[in-house]
């Protein structure tokens, strides 16, 4: 997950999601999800959530549909937090009406957020120079040629500079909201909306591991696979990389490059992610002590389990066990 370093709290709790002709279904559908549900378990202090169209007349969507929605711009001038869920295409001109709005709203200290392609839209606004910065990976190249301004950050799923936030693909929208969540509200918030949403509270990684270079090569394929499922399949057992790379017939060096080509992280970082995952798996389905399920995952000790869950996860191996295990004690 990005650093954070700057908070930039919102001066409302009212989060506006942009709408536009041509709205992209899933990014607006998953703003709707995370922000526009009720939530009478969070209390009297949750977000408020309002639709305003960047276009005058009716919307059409992606999916067929034709959407009503709250009001037009106007609508930003009260916003804490704008999503931009998507763009039209990566081509397709800002209207300056929007660019002026959003450029008003970010100087009244509104926060901007986008979804995939959106970051088009923020970029256009010239909020973006000179800040670091995340989209799709397809469209990383072109947001490089038409905005040499900005820092590209390729390979992660999101990118918060405080009053400025972007993720990656369609997807890594999920990702920003639950950690826009923690930012404000704290872990056991963006836990229990993560919990309804049954999706991960935090995934690990970044979008290499979802595009085409991250599928090694055919003829590697028979030689690295191997490897993953002795990862996986002995995670308790200490691992190192001459050991992985006699195991794959590969020098280290070839080793480490070939695998972080296929994974996009390193074999100590995969290891990581895997073990992450089979003590959440664990913790959500069996009543194992946290100590057995820290020896079987390879973590050694309940004391490191713990540590990379407060550093990866921001939460407890016994915390998130409360918010998400499908067992009951006996």
């Amino acid at each position: 997950m990005p650093k954070q370093t700057v908070s930039y709290p919102p001066p409302s709790p009212l989060v506006v999601a942009l709408a536009y002709d041509g709205l992209c279904m899933f990014e607006f559908g998953l703003a709707v999800e995370v922000f526009g549900l009720s939530r009478p378990e969070m209390g009297n202090d949750w977000y408020r959530f309002a639709v305003a169209s960047a276009d005058a007349g009716e919307l059409h969507t992606t999916a067929g549909l034709r959407l009503s929605v709250d009001g037009g711009l106007e609508l930003l001038e009260q916003a804490g937090t704008i999503i931009v869920p998507g763009w039209r295409s990566a081509d397709a001109p800002v209207p300056n009406e929007l660019r002026d709005a959003l450029r008003a709203a970010h100087q009244r200290g509104a926060r901007l957020m986008s979804i995939c392609s959106g970051v088009f839209v923020l970029a256009a606004t010239g909020l973006l120079h000179g800040k670091k910065v995340t989209t799709h990976w397809r469209y990383t190249e072109k947001l490089a040629e038409r905005h040499p301004e900005l820092t590209i950050v390729p390979n992660v799923l999101y990118v918060d500079e405080g009053q400025i936030l972007t993720s990656a693909g369609s997807a890594a929208g999920i990702d920003l909201c639950l950690h826009l969540i923690r930012r404000d509200k704290g872990a056991e918030a963006a836990n229990s909306v993560a919990r309804r949403l049954v999706v991960a509270p935090h995934r690990d990684g970044g979008q290499a591991q979802f595009h085409a270079a991250s599928v090694p090569h055919p003829s590697e394929s028979s030689r690295l696979s191997p490897v993953f499922d002795i990862l996986r399949t002995e995670l308790g057992q200490a691992h190192t990389v001459s050991s992985l790379a006699k195991r794959a017939g590969m020098s280290e060096r070839t080793f480490l490059r070939r695998f972080q080509a296929a994974t996009g992280v390193t074999p100590a970082r995969w290891l990581l992610q895997e073990r992450l995952r089979s003590a959440r798996a664990l913790l959500e389905g069996s009543l194992d002590p946290v100590e057995t399920i820290a020896e079987t995952c390879g973590f050694g000790s309940a004391t490191n389990l713990r540590h990379h869950f407060r550093r990866e996860l921001q939460t407890t191996p016994t915390a998130y066990r409360a918010s998400f295990s499908v067992l009951e004690a006996v």
